[in-house]
């Protein structure tokens, strides 16, 4: 009899934990979609400058690295914006023994805020210097503030989307039980310059303000909700 009530006893245990562990709540589950476009305000911009020969007279790499440190600060950009991000044997003595002739090479990295900025420090070093100039990326400064405030104009949406569904079937939404967010922002290729174009016109003429038009960056924040129906 007493195994008989213990047996009992553990299935009417197992039967109301495995009630517990089955969900038994009526759901709904919706997805809502908040999108804004946006213009970047944050440019990461490269720039390679190279030894060359002026008839005789060898041009260094250390000249042309002045004339543009000079211009980044008089252009107003923070020494934290301003970086040496590739270095090819400028320093290398053996390799100016082995080849007198060696034209060294480096490459910065400069962020910027405005690109006529960029273009007044293009225009201030010896043209002749430049190997090749390339914007790498683009940013926003404000991004996560935007994204915080994207998710809960998406989380709202999926929940007036799925009060107004059960409002057809003549329900009542209950509480969040589950949220999930995809990031789904795009943002523009980075532009390539023409260097050799770029070289004549800094050459020709001074500079000028930059018509370029950015590609606007898409941020597209989805959130997947599931609701309970009361």
């Amino acid at each position: 009899m007493k195994k008989l009530f213990i047996i009992a006893t553990l299935l009417t245990f197992t039967y109301g934990a495995f009630a517990q562990a089955v969900d038994l709540r009526r759901k709904i589950e919706v997805t809502g979609i908040a999108e804004q476009e946006i213009t970047p305000d944050i440019i990461n911009v490269s720039i390679s400058l190279q030894e060359y020969m002026d008839g005789k007279k060898h041009i260094q790499i250390d000249d042309l690295e002045n004339q543009l440190e000079k211009a980044v600060k008089e252009a107003g950009i923070p020494a934290t914006d301003f970086t040496v991000n590739n270095v090819s044997a400028w320093n290398n003595t053996y390799q100016k023994k082995k080849a007198p002739d060696f034209l060294a090479s480096k490459q910065y990295g400069i962020r910027v805020r405005d690109l006529n900025k960029f273009n007044q420090i293009m225009a201030k070093i010896d043209p002749k210097g430049i190997q090749s100039t390339n914007v790498d990326s683009y940013d926003y400064s404000k991004l996560n503030e935007l994204k915080n405030e994207l998710k809960l104009k998406a989380l709202l949406s999926a929940r007036d989307k799925a009060t107004y569904l059960l409002a057809g079937l003549g329900n009542k939404l209950g509480d969040v039980l589950n949220i999930t967010e995809s990031d789904n922002s795009s943002f523009p290729q980075p532009r390539q310059y023409n260097t050799m174009m770029f070289k004549s016109t800094v050459a020709a003429a001074p500079p000028a303000e930059s018509d370029i038009d950015f590609k606007k960056i898409k941020i597209s924040l989805q959130i997947n909700a599931v609701f309970e129906i009361k």
